[in-house]
């Protein structure tokens, strides 16, 4: 006797008051080997499976639709068929956390949530090759004994941005912790009030500093500090002046900061180094893509900030690491503080970062071949054109639209990037369904398509998608239609049969 069977019996005998419609609804139900086979044959068990646990997980979706079913029917729902226990077995599978591609049709072109920027060509080839065997990570070749972590990328960044040296680490929070806790444990870090950020997740300057073993020092208001606001609050506890880039957010109106030349001076008249959390770590001058101006670290440098500390999977369009440019002797004591071995990079990242910077060496390279220049650079005319194709490969209730994309990732927060997308609306192409539901459908789709809702409409950006993407995208689209079409006629039978 199948262990359904068995289940519904003790469950039958137990209740005591099912009604007959109940009893047979529940014999009705197919058998966990029914389903599993009906799986197979529907493909649900081929193409990714195994990332979520193989056949066993496959088994736990069946069986969990199968008591799902049960108890519905016990309530007295009618049977559902073969076809919608399958589909709830579906559900269930997608729900298991798995990390995967996914088609970013947001038009936000950092996106942390999907992973911030995407790998050139030549740096997924450069971690191929890293990740296959073994690297010289920490190995000097030259001398045949060990070496540095940092010795693939340091002399890139020195050249890249003036800096006398340079340290990597696991990701620019990191970087900002690792530079405090070595340089100001035990003292006072003096920032203003004006650049007091909360980053992504919740994490907050002031904790970042406190965590570091130091006491901050606010100084100045919100919208106004000035030099002699520092200056006053320098004793003999002070250890650093931070500056923080206000890269995800900007102060506008009756507003007055310090330039970087007066708290250069500042730091040489009161001996203290003069740290920097430049964030979103732009490498060359944006403004020759039409782009917002955005500091770069070699303007700090120039400018004679001590350390400089930046992300490579922002701006820079590397893999996530926190960058650390500047003085040699002030970064020394970071390269012996215990802090660094808990954060510092991996040889994948490190492979990705190396190959980024060195596309940065010819700028003109560096806008062909890094996808998030060449996202945030693409000319509006050839964006229309990619949306009109995708509508196109849609075919019907596709409609092309001027929206606003952002750089996203915490960077050039007041520069809208005008674009054009597929906007699909409620009932267009999609009975019974609306943006909600189809954005729901593409997000299950292999890979899955994320798109954003605005009035009702979903908005599939093309910035974030690229050329050979746009078949894949049509083909999810229609899949999702026919999806929602087909919930729809269940539902209409599944109400007439009740």
């Amino acid at each position: 006797m199948d262990e359904i069977e068995r289940l519904d019996r003790r469950e039958i005998g137990a209740a005591g008051r099912e009604t007959r419609a109940a009893r047979a609804g529940l014999r009705a139900l197919p058998s966990v080997q029914r389903l599993l086979e009906l799986a197979e044959a529907a493909g649900l068990a081929a193409g990714g499976l195994e990332a979520v646990g193989g056949r066993a997980a496959l088994l736990a979706a069946v069986r969990a639709a199968l008591a799902a079913a049960r108890a519905e029917i016990l309530a007295g729902a009618p049977a559902p068929d073969e076809a919608a226990l399958l589909d709830a077995a579906r559900a269930r599978l997608a729900q298991v956390p798995v990390l995967r591609p996914v088609l970013n049709a947001t038009g936000i072109v950092l996106h942390t949530n999907l992973g911030r920027a995407p790998l050139s060509e030549a740096a997924v080839a450069a971690v191929a090759a890293v990740a296959a065997g073994y690297a010289n990570l920490e190995f000097d070749l030259a001398a045949g004994r060990r070496g540095s972590r940092d010795a693939a990328v340091e002399a890139l960044i020195c050249t890249l941005t003036g800096a006398e040296a340079a340290l990597v680490v696991n990701n620019n929070a990191a970087a900002v912790l690792l530079a405090l806790s070595a340089l100001a444990a035990g003292g006072e870090v003096v920032v203003s009030r004006g650049e007091l950020v909360e980053i992504g997740g919740g994490f907050r300057i002031p904790e970042v500093i406190a965590q570091g073993g130091a006491r901050l020092v606010e100084v100045g208001t919100t919208n106004k500090t000035r030099l002699a606001d520092y200056r006053m609050a320098v004793g003999p506890a002070t250890r650093v002046l931070l500056r923080v880039h206000p890269s995800n957010y900007r102060l506008v109106g009756f507003t007055a900061a310090p330039g970087l030349a007066e708290l250069v001076g500042l730091a040489r008249e009161t001996g203290l180094p003069l740290v920097e959390d430049l964030g979103s770590g732009a490498l060359v001058d944006l403004t020759a893509w039409g782009l917002p101006a955005e500091p770069t670290v070699r303007d700090s440098i120039a400018a004679g900030v001590d350390l400089v500390a930046f992300s490579g999977d922002k701006l820079l369009g590397g893999p996530q690491a926190g960058i650390l440019a500047g003085r040699a002797a002030v970064l020394a004591p970071l390269r012996r503080h215990p802090l660094l071995r808990a954060v510092r990079i991996d040889k994948l990242s490190l492979a990705a970062l190396q190959s980024t910077l060195r596309s940065y060496c010819n700028p003109h390279d560096a806008a062909a071949e890094l996808p998030v220049l060449r996202m945030l650079a693409t000319p509006g005319p050839v964006l229309r054109a990619r949306a009109e194709r995708l509508a196109g490969l849609i075919g019907g209730g596709a409609a092309v639209v001027p929206v606003e994309g952002f750089a996203g990732g915490g960077t050039l927060p007041a520069a809208p990037l005008p674009g054009w997308a597929v906007a699909l609306s409620e009932g267009e192409g999609t009975p019974g369904g609306g943006a909600d539901a189809l954005a729901a459908c593409l997000r299950r789709h292999d890979p899955p398509v994320i798109g954003r809702i605005a009035a009702d409409r979903l908005l599939l950006d093309v910035r974030t998608l690229p050329e050979d993407a746009l078949p894949t995208v049509a083909v999810a689209v229609r899949a999702a239609r026919n999806e929602i079409v087909a919930g729809a006629v269940r539902e209409q039978i599944v109400t007439r049969q009740s």
